[in-house]
């Protein structure tokens, strides 16, 4: 039954996507990549948490501690986390192998400095520690008209498309080092991790709720690239799981 107040995309939403047979969307696939490789008692530290967001949520409700790591003051905000650290971008102020598990959701994509991230999260993590994260794919087309888009057009559009309301906060400045598959795991080795498990998912157009006609023909490239694994790699988003060895090399 639709309602007075249903709006079309939610229409289109329930339709295409969510009545659909066992589908779930990107967050949901996500936390429960989280779920199968971290233990409940686990703790948990969360890169780029930022003053809320569902992820903080689910490793707060579902691990036995969360601390955050941002460089912007509003992640004190964050009602999920109990300690929260803030930093320049550089060394972080977090002692050796204090955490289970470092976390980054939509977060690799804005580092200037990956290499230096990915060596501060294997300090960090206990040996056999685990860094998981989800990031947007570069060969993807939201993401190459992000790159090649000054940053003040992506602001005036990326809400928009979206359909965010006005007073959402603007989105932090893009870089894109890494966010492909071979670089990400040149990193990681290079840093002494282990690649546990790397995954391409294309879900729902969220880049296609401005318009009717935007959200067909980028449900349209969703089936496409969802048809075969010969085409995964123009999928819109990167999951990653890799792990802290428990011996050193």
């Amino acid at each position: 039954m639709i309602t007075l107040n249903e709006t079309w995309q939610e229409r289109y939403l329930d339709r295409f996507y969510r009545k659909r047979k066992n589908w779930v969307n990107g967050t949901q696939q996500f936390h429960e990549l989280i779920r199968k490789h971290l233990s409940e008692d686990k703790q948990i530290l969360e890169l780029g948490p930022g003053p809320q967001n569902k992820t903080s949520a689910f490793l707060c409700g579902n691990f036995a501690s969360l601390d955050g790591l941002d460089v912007d003051e509003e992640a004190r905000k964050n009602p999920h986390l109990r300690n929260v650290y803030i930093y320049d971008g550089g060394d972080w102020p977090i002692k050796d192998d204090s955490y289970d598990a470092v976390v980054a959701d939509f977060v690799l994509e804005h580092l200037e400095n990956p290499a230096k991230t990915v060596a501060e999260a294997f300090r960090v993590l206990r040996p056999g520690g685990m860094f998981i994260f989800r990031t947007p794919n570069l060969w993807h087309y939201v993401s190459m008209i992000s790159l090649l888009s000054p940053h003040w057009f992506h602001n005036l559009v990326a809400n928009r498309l979206r359909n965010i309301p006005p007073g959402a906060h603007d989105p932090y400045p893009t870089y894109y080092r890494m966010n492909r598959c071979r670089t990400i795991r040149s990193l990681m080795r290079k840093a002494g991790f282990d690649e546990v498990e790397l995954v391409m998912i294309e879900k729902n157009p969220s880049y296609g709720m401005y318009s009717r006609v935007l959200f067909f023909l980028f449900m349209g490239y969703e089936r496409l690239v969802n048809s075969s694994n010969l085409l995964s790699m123009f999928r819109v988003n990167i999951l990653g799981v890799f792990a802290k060895p428990h011996t050193a090399r």
